[in-house]
Parts: C-alpha cells; structure tokens; sequence
C-alpha cells in the first residue's frame, strides 16, 4: 500500500451494487422467499439497503416500513417518504408509540433516569453520553444529559444500574421494530433485510433480537464511506445522503459519535480499516490528522468493542449438539 488515505476506502459501486443485488437474488432462491421488507428510518444505511433491494428485485417484491415514535426525529418521516417516493415502493407507516407505551419503554426509562435527576418529568428529554477516547486514556463511563422544558440542560454520570435500566428500556423500540417487520415478511413470504453497515456490524452497535435481527445484512461488509458512495450511485435523495448520522433513538438530538462512537464516521472507517489492514499507526495518524496516541487510543477502543460485544454474535448455545440440524 504506497498511500493510505480516504482513497484507499474507494469502490467500484456499479460493479459492488450487482454483486450485492445477485446476493439478496441467490439468498431468495435459495430460502424461497418472494421479496425483501426493509424499515426505513431516513437515514443512510436503509436507504441504501432498499434502493439495493430495488436493483436486485425491482419495485414490486419490495416492501418499505416507516416505524416512528413519539420521539422520532422530525425528519424521520418526511425523508423516509422522499426515499419511498423515489424508489416507487409499496409502504406501511405504523407508529409504534403505542405499543412502547403498553410495554413502559418510555415509564421504565424515565424511572432509571430520576434515580439520578430526581425532577425529571413531563416536558423533560434526555439522551446518554460517552467521553471521546480521543481526548484521553481515562475509562470511559457513560453520563445522561437531561434538558427541562424552560432549555436549560445539565448532566450527571450514571451508575451501572441506572445505564443499564435506560438501556434495556430503550431497546424495547428496536424490537418492537423488528417484530413488525417479521410480521410483514411472515405474511408475505418475504425475507427481513437488515440495515447494519460495517462500523456497526464489528462494532456491536445494535441491538440483539432488534435492530441486529435479520435474514440477510446487504452492507454489513461495506465501511460507511462506502455505503455513502453507493447512494450517490443508487440515486438516494441529497436531503439524506447529506443528513448527519444519528441514533434517532433518545429524546434529544444524537450523533453516534457521542453515544458509542470514538469519532465522525469518515474517521472512524480510516481508523478500523487501518487496524484491519495492518497499516502503521503513523500513517492512520497522518490521514486522519491525529496523533499517534489518540489513533492508540481508538485502536484500543475498537479491540474493546469487539470483546465485549462478541455475544451479539453468537447463535444461542446449545447444552449438546443435535447432530441432524446443520447451521
């Protein structure tokens, strides 16, 4: 490798779009699934999937889901709806508010953040946090930033339990998701594609039996530079291709960076396929304008991320073989 830079993440996307396409066909074939549901957020990642689906199938064996909440982003739904405009596919809009409140998603979260803001209420919103591993070796440990109605914000780190409570709540909306999308595909004979890029996908930014569920994962392989050049080439609408990537997960506004991610995602994708490709830490450093340490630092984020969430990985362990049953 004579220059490492964001070039050396560059791809062939017609030739990379048909290779895909011809999976998700293969997949089909072979599974005897009819067509593809895709959940459609506005964000990058899924619509580069349904706009992949769409090559690989055309318009009418694809079905996209729109699944806001109550504390979606307000582009959620008007990109989503550009998207499906574009790509000509069928749609159901469900809202799943409902169905979290019957579940006390958004009641079990609120108790876990009064355990450390005891006036958080009616009008309140919140969001969790995490330190940049860039700025310094210190373990990092996650805070809540809460915003009362009159704007004003404060934040405070959390405990084990109370991270742990927001968390589990809050993964009841990426479930609650993915139920619904296997009640289409069911019902349709359809296959659920899932959305994960490959900062996600090694990462383990997803939730298991959520957002991590799915019959086939298109771009798991495929850094987010990578993706994004895919929807340039799909077509995807400017107004997402140039949306910042959130989590559209918690109540106040979100970059991935500052919830799970070391840095933006174009350094991020320099510094793992760096890592992955044994390329020295001076010249990660030099193309993303980092120090050594701070490229130290991430690497050794990047290694920590992949121990501990190994598990959403792996299949359901089986206390002895069944032979018979291949996997």
């Amino acid at each position: 490798m004579t220059d490492f830079s964001t070039a050396s993440l560059g791809i062939d996307a017609e030739a990379e779009t048909d290779r895909i396409a011809e999976g998700i066909r293969g997949y089909l074939r072979q599974n005897r699934r009819r067509g593809t549901v895709v959940a459609v957020s506005g964000g990058i990642d899924s619509s580069v999937v349904a706009a992949l689906c769409v090559h690989a199938l055309g318009p009418e064996r694809v079905l996209a889901l729109q699944l806001p909440e109550s504390e979606s982003s307000d582009e959620t739904v008007p990109l989503s709806s550009e998207l499906i405009a574009s790509l000509g596919v069928d749609s159901r809009l469900e809202d799943i508010s409902p169905a979290l409140e019957a579940l006390g998603c958004y009641r079990r979260r609120d108790d876990a953040v009064r355990r450390v803001f005891g006036d958080y209420g009616p009008g309140y919103r919140s969001k969790i946090v995490l330190p940049s591993v860039v700025d310094s070796d210190r373990y990092r440990i996650y805070s809540i930033v809460i915003q009362a109605p009159d704007g004003t914000t404060r934040t405070r780190r959390l405990t084990t339990e109370a991270y742990l409570e927001i968390v589990a709540a809050t993964n009841f909306k990426q479930r609650t998701r993915k139920a619904l999308e296997y009640f289409h595909a069911d019902r349709l004979n359809y296959a659920v594609a899932g959305t994960p890029n490959r900062l996600e996908y090694d990462q383990g930014f997803f939730v298991k039996l959520g957002d991590g569920a799915a019959d086939l994962k298109p771009i798991a392989h495929l850094y987010k530079t990578q993706v994004y050049a895919l929807a340039e080439y799909l077509g995807v609408p400017e107004a997402i291709r140039t949306r910042p990537p959130t989590t559209d997960t918690y109540s106040m506004p979100q970059s991935q960076e500052e919830f799970y991610f070391s840095l933006p995602y174009d350094l991020m994708d320099l510094c793992l396929y760096g890592h992955n490709n044994g390329v020295p830490t001076d010249r990660i450093a030099a193309a993303t304008g980092l120090s050594p340490d701070q490229v130290e630092r991430v690497i050794r984020d990047i290694e920590q991320k992949r121990r501990t969430t190994a598990y959403l990985h792996r299949p359901p362990v089986l206390m002895s073989p069944v032979p018979q049953i291949q996997v």
